[in-house]
């Protein structure tokens, strides 16, 4: 259940921007996983606070609303600010999971981002951090397990697509460091 109104406009931006992480989802088992969490989320919200969320969320401009006269109906629509904030609600959320076996490849992500975008520089470089990556150089960053759809998802929410590069690698000259540090064997 919403612990308050707050927790219940978090839960229905993120519903409405489902939609748009599903684009963004290249693999159809993180797709699944996306439409069972929406799911599970819709059937715990009650009607008339759901109404009273898009009320909030419509006159802080989250969402917007467009009447269909012919088919005399209502699409509430989320806005830009909206989408911006729900994928941030979901970016707070975000793991890379850690699969059964190690494939051992090394995951190293790579940017360039000019100084005129330093919020987003210093916003994706914080991201990287906290999905555990291991600061390799002060742009170059090196994870052990998949996550180029994490890493999409970011890339696409900071607005910084053509200053990252994403590199996958059969080895790396300090593995064993590399190995130790995220505990594999």
């Amino acid at each position: 259940m919403s612990r308050g109104p707050g927790d219940l406009q978090r839960k229905t931006l993120l519903l409405l921007g489902a939609g748009l992480v599903l684009g963004l989802s290249h693999s159809p088992k993180a797709s699944f996983e996306i439409v069972k969490g929406v799911a599970k989320e819709w059937e715990e919200i009650n009607r008339q606070s759901l109404k009273r969320a898009i009320k909030s969320l419509y006159e802080s401009k989250m969402i917007k609303m467009k009447y269909d006269k012919k088919k005399d109906a209502i699409t509430v629509v989320i806005s830009d600010k909206g989408r911006k904030r729900a994928l941030t609600y979901e970016m707070d959320k975000m793991e890379i999971k850690r699969p059964k076996r190690w494939d051992g490849k090394w995951r190293i992500v790579l940017f360039d981002v000019p100084e005129p975008n330093k919020k987003e520089r210093d916003g994706f470089r914080y991201c990287l951090k906290n999905l555990k990556f291991f600061e390799y150089q002060k742009s170059v960053f090196v994870h052990p397990y998949d996550c180029k759809d994490e890493i999409d998802y970011i890339i696409e929410l900071k607005g910084i697509r053509k200053f990252v590069r994403f590199i996958v690698a059969d080895s790396l000259d300090n593995e064993l460091h590399l190995k130790h540090h995220f505990g594999l064997r």
